[in-house]
């Protein structure tokens, strides 16, 4: 690791084997924990590089459990994290929205980074019992059209990282390397993410697989559509800046779309907006993102993709598939 933290103090950088060898090595405890704090401080000090990014996941990939839903064309709905923003549980709702929808969503999640409440808090609160019992999601995702794959059940090497990630407290490229570590590798993704550089990697990526793709950013920094501003997005078809008038929407202020103080609040947030109880703001911007999930999923147009995520919310068919899974 010595000559490893030499090469990158020197501002060089790691080819995708050599990414790839030495977070598999890393994940597997080979290395101290002053060592791995090193390593993850370089990348909190210069930008990743696409090689590296390839890299890293590959290790991921490699070592985690796999899922394999035979059959079935899935998304995830994921962000990031780490936008400092700690908005409610946007992509959970819109992913039992899109659920609702006839969607397959195999939602990747864990633990709050820059939110009170991240999507497994708020299962979690609500007592779905995680597994990566791979007959169990599959009846999950037979029975309910989505199932949710808590990222430590899948990642099992990264048991090793979890502490310093703790101790540090601060965004690391594990952040970036969530999205696109989803063990079920689905078909198609919706990905929000922190910052433009980032979506441009992603973009770059994405671009390399056969996947179907929607990646956001919203342009005053939250990692999906906040209905706050113009947001930028790149796909399969197109890269471009767009505003909330695309959804017919009007513009919110960021303190409509807060998340609350404790797992509680965000719990209670959660709940109304499933129920379609929540505040106009509120169900906007779920409706938006799960919008272009459903559009991502289906290649259908936006608009269609709108009526499909009002239709599933209102009817209650998101609320009934929120029930099922978490045995409400």
């Amino acid at each position: 690791m010595k000559e490893i933290l030499n090469h990158l103090f020197e501002y060089k950088t790691l080819s995708r084997d050599e990414a790839k060898e030495i977070l598999s090595k890393l994940a597997q405890g080979e290395y101290n924990n002053s060592q791995v704090a090193a390593f993850i401080t370089v990348y909190l000090m210069r930008n990743i590089t696409v090689s590296e990014l390839e890299g890293f996941r590959d290790a991921m990939l490699e070592l985690c459990v796999p899922v394999e839903f035979d059959g079935f064309d899935v998304i995830d709905l994921c962000g990031t994290g780490g936008d400092g923003k700690n908005t409610f549980n946007i992509s959970t709702l819109a992913s039992f929205i899109s659920a609702g929808a006839g969607v397959k969503v195999a939602k990747h999640g864990n633990y709050g980074v820059s939110s009170v409440s991240g999507s497994s808090n708020v299962l979690e609160y609500f007592g779905h019992k995680f597994t990566n019992n791979i007959d169990a999601l599959k009846k999950q995702m037979d029975e309910s059209n989505i199932c949710f794959l808590h990222a430590p059940l899948f990642h099992p090497a990264m048991k090793n990282v979890a502490p310093i990630r703790r101790e540090l407290g601060v965004k690391t490229f594990f952040n970036m390397l969530g999205p696109i570590v989803n063990p079920a590798k689905p078909q198609a993704q919706m990905v929000g993410v922190f910052s433009l550089e980032l979506q441009r990697l992603y973009g770059y990526l994405y671009q390399q697989t056969n996947k179907r793709f929607s990646i956001v950013h919203a342009l005053d920094g939250y990692d999906e559509v906040s209905l706050t501003g113009d947001f930028k997005m790149i796909t399969n078809q197109e890269e471009a800046i767009l505003s909330p008038s695309v959804f017919h929407m009007d513009k919110l202020k960021q303190e409509e779309i807060f998340g609350g103080d404790s797992i509680d609040e965000a719990a209670g947030i959660f709940k109304k907006v499933i129920s379609n109880e929540g505040t106009k703001a509120q169900t906007s911007v779920v409706i938006a993102n799960a919008a272009l999930a459903i559009q991502c999923y289906k290649q259908i147009s936006l608009d269609e993709a709108i009526d499909q995520a009002k239709e599933s919310l209102e009817s209650g068919k998101a609320l009934q598939v929120f029930k099922q899974l978490t045995n409400q």
